[in-house]
């Protein structure tokens, strides 16, 4: 018996852009993502761009590249895009040693990281009862 079900596919209002070699750790990472979400695509890549912060300039990338997938593959409007969900995960650490005292060595860890940024479209809502 060959039965066909029909898959309830919604149009999801989520634009996800991931970048798989960030050559930081994840605990210099949380931070920074931590203060962008929920912000407005704009501000959050203004944000970005006045922090100290070397990463940021990847970060700043990663959300263009979801951006531009929202814009070109689901023709979402960028004004009302939103930073809905942004995370890091681990990913790989080279490891490399540094000759010490007395014939020693001493491991140095270079890890490197996985940065997902989930966009999502917002509608405009109406302010009821403002004070005119």
């Amino acid at each position: 018996m060959n039965k066909t079900k029909k898959k309830n596919r919604k149009k999801t209002d989520t634009v996800k852009s991931v970048n798989n070699s960030i050559r930081t750790s994840v605990r210099k990472l949380n931070p920074i993502l931590k203060s962008i979400v929920g912000k407005k695509v704009d501000v959050a890549i203004r944000d970005l761009q006045f922090s100290a912060k070397r990463i940021t300039k990847d970060i700043r990338k990663t959300i263009s590249s979801a951006v531009a997938n929202a814009e070109n593959n689901f023709q979402y409007d960028i004004d009302n895009l939103i930073v809905k969900e942004a995370y890091c995960g681990k990913k790989i650490v080279m490891k490399r040693f540094r000759p010490r005292a007395k014939g020693r060595a001493a491991p140095i860890l270079k890890p490197w990281s996985t940065v997902t940024i989930i966009l999502s479209e917002v509608k405009q809502m109406e302010s009821h009862g403002t004070k005119s």
